[in-house]
Parts: C-alpha cells; structure tokens; sequence
C-alpha cells in the first residue's frame, strides 16, 4: 500500500478497557475512565486493547464475534472517544484462552497428524479475527496496529506470521507491530516483517539494564523503532521483584508500584532507542478514587505512580 509511515516521536502510551468486556466501552464510566487517563498521567498514545477467546490452548476456532468480547461497534465507539481527546491510537486485538490458560501456551504438532487440530487451522481463524480488525483500524484511522501479543510458542511460525503480517498490509497502511512477551525480543525470527519492534516490558526492580544490554543488539540490527508495549507493576508488596506475576501475595502498596515505574523509566532514558511505552493497565471502569490506596492490581489512578508517569511522559512529550 506504497510507503510506511514511520514513528514519530516519543510514545506516552496507556493500554485502556482490557479485557475489553461487551456492554462496558460506551457508556458514561467508559468516558470518564478515558478523559481521567488522558488528563492525570499526560498520555498522547491510547491501546485500545479487547481479547477474543477460543476455548483451550489446543483450540482452532477463535470466537471474536462472541460475548463476552466486545462488539465491533464498541471498538470504534472507543476509538473515536480516544481520538476525541487528541490521542493516537494503538488497535491492539488479543486472543485469550476461556480455560485460563494463558495464550503463551496456545500450541499445535509442528508437522500435521490426522485427527489432531493444526497450526493452519488455528491462523486461518485468528487471521480472519486479526484481519477483520485491521481493516477497523484503517477506516478509523488508527496510527499503529498490533498483530499479536505474547504469543511464544507461536513465534517459530516464522512463515505464518509472516503470511499474516502480509495480509494485514493489504487493507491497513499504518504502523504493523509486534507485541512479544518479555525475555523474547532476541527469540523472534521475523522482526523484519513489522514496522516496530515492541515487547511486555515486565523486568524486576534491579535487572534493568541487563534486560536493556540483551535487546539492544536486536534493535540495533533491525534498524528499527523500539517500543515496550506493555509495561507495569502491581501496586503490592513484592510485586517489583516479580511485576508480571498479577497474582503473586502481597499487601497494597502504592510506594513498591512507583519506585518500580521511576527505575524503568530512568534507565530505559538513558538508551535513546527506547521510543516509548504503552503501559499496563486503565480499565474502562474505574474504582472509586478513595480506594486507590487499597487497590493493588496494576491500575494507577489515584497513586504515587500516576504522578511519576505523568511527570515522565510530559517531560517527554514538551508540546
């Protein structure tokens, strides 16, 4: 579809309404979630970012056009409220499992045997889904879409991934990114194929810069923009050590979230490559703000970490 665009400037990114919940994206408590998440934390990025479910890991069929996923209508209705409020906008579609398991773990036989369910049939479903949502994302004007999102043991699909990341391009004409999960950036074979490298950003308090020194090297022969999108902490005791873990014990504790966003974000400063982040997470319903300090889910409404994010992103963002 002709040229790329590129990536310009810093991405002061937010992921808001996850899981993305049919009936909960278009009413007054949607709107008022997103204007608070634009005003408090200086975002100039929205991922509007929805999950569709198949049934297991081992499933082939993806039901995006099913409850409890949100509708078609409701995708746009918060696109156009994100635009509304001077945002660029991520379309980041997802696929979960109904089971629980988590999509990570989403696998088939490398090589086809009858009667067991195969990686063909499971791209030409999650395809349609991911195909379906990129045309949304061009008439809608989105500026970036993502393909995928944590899906590791998908990524040895190199060529269906590649086939995807193809069709994609064929009806939408911005930005294609990947969203890898965490340790893999230096695993994916086909980061060629996107426009912008991009990664879930969940390192221990402390590791920083080794994770940064290990991907690195991969932005550097690629050659292209790097974001973490996704990015975030508990608000909980113990949770910098281990902020991917949204359900590791702990008491709320809005102190551990913010000292964990100010090392991140201090250290990834230092590495120019780093463009951005589009942290984790604004759900479309807010709690009350008065909970906030008994809150310790990764939300940061009403804690110290909202102003450590907000001073971040306007000093990053000056205009």
């Amino acid at each position: 579809m002709g040229v790329r665009p590129e990536l310009s400037g810093f991405v002061a990114g937010m992921t808001w309404g996850w899981t993305g919940v049919r009936g909960t994206w278009t009413d007054e408590a949607a709107a008022e979630s997103m204007r608070l998440m634009v005003e408090r934390t200086a975002t100039t990025w929205t991922a509007v970012t929805f999950a569709a479910l198949q049934d297991t890991a081992h499933s082939t069929t993806v039901r995006w056009r099913d409850a409890p996923t949100v509708t078609e209508d409701e995708v746009r209705h918060a696109i156009r409220a994100a635009r509304a409020l001077g945002q660029r906008v991520l379309l980041k579609p997802v696929v979960n499992c109904a089971d629980g398991t988590w999509r990570a773990h989403i696998n088939f036989f490398d090589h086809d045997v009858p009667c067991e369910p195969t990686w063909s049939d499971w791209f030409a479903s999650y395809g349609e889904f991911v195909v379906h949502y990129a045309r949304v994302a061009a008439e809608e004007g989105c500026e970036m879409f993502s393909v995928g999102c944590e899906m590791v043991q998908t990524d040895r699909r190199a060529d269906e991934w590649r086939a995807l990341v193809a069709a994609v391009r064929e009806v939408y004409p911005g930005l294609v990114t990947y969203n890898c999960d965490k340790y893999q950036e230096d695993r994916v074979t086909w980061w060629d194929a996107v426009d912008v490298i991009s990664s879930s950003g969940y390192y221990p308090l402390g590791d920083w810069e080794n994770q940064l020194d290990r991907i690195e090297p991969v932005v550097a022969a690629h050659g292209k923009p790097f974001v973490f999108l996704e990015a975030g902490c508990p608000s909980r005791s113990g949770s910098p050590a281990l902020p991917n873990d949204w359900a590791l014990p702990g008491e709320p504790d809005g102190e551990a979230q913010a000292t964990w966003y100010r090392e991140m974000f201090a250290t990834c400063a230092a590495r120019a490559w780093v463009r951005g982040f589009v942290l984790w997470d604004w759900p479309a319903h807010l709690y009350d703000e008065q909970d906030a300090p008994t809150d310790d889910d990764y939300c940061p409404f009403g804690k110290p970490a909202e102003h450590v994010i907000a001073h971040h992103y306007r000093a990053a963002t000056p205009s």
